[in-house]
């Protein structure tokens, strides 16, 4: 499937979109997958209870939002190519972390985690027909694709990649 239209996603998702570089899933997970996981490995173990403000969250809580929000996406893709026809609802991202206790997990249990959850998105993605990635759903008010779906689960992890290279100082 090539990038996704205007019109497959709302507006809320542009920057995500804007900042992945690939033409399809399969170059989005040649341009950035390796990245984006060793990213995590990467973090020194002093920065993962770090908050660079108060009422922030920590490295641990900002990864716990990447995982949490990978599988909300990925289950809205496999809803979406599965035909369902009712709205899918938000999530209140604020609150998840709010409720997660991601504080006192184990920073490399969470890597290991994430790096299952990568793949099994990636074949996810990767196990959808041509008609499947074309199909659109609705999530709140707005209309979505699966397609769109997989450039956002990239886009939204860069995104925090970045988060954490300019205000959390890790490199």
């Amino acid at each position: 499937m090539p990038r996704p239209l205007n019109s497959e996603y709302s507006s809320f998702f542009s920057n995500y979109i804007y900042l992945t570089k690939g033409n399809d899933y399969n170059e989005l997970l040649i341009n950035h997958d390796k990245t984006i996981c060793d990213f995590w490995t990467k973090v020194p173990h002093e920065k993962w209870g770090f908050s660079y403000s108060d009422g922030k969250w920590t490295v641990k809580q900002l990864f716990q939002h990447v995982i949490d929000t990978e599988r909300i996406l990925a289950f809205r893709a496999l809803s979406v190519a599965r035909g369902e026809v009712k709205s899918l609802n938000n999530f209140n991202e604020n609150e998840y972390a709010k409720i997660g206790t991601a504080i006192n997990r184990n920073p490399e249990s969470m890597i290991l985690e994430y790096n299952y959850l990568r793949k099994s998105s990636n074949y996810l993605f990767n196990s959808f027909s041509n008609a499947e990635n074309k199909s659109k759903g609705r999530v709140a008010d707005n209309t979505i694709s699966v397609n769109a779906l997989g450039f956002i689960i990239i886009g939204h992890c860069l995104h925090h990649v970045n988060i954490c290279q300019k205000l959390y100082e890790i490199n």
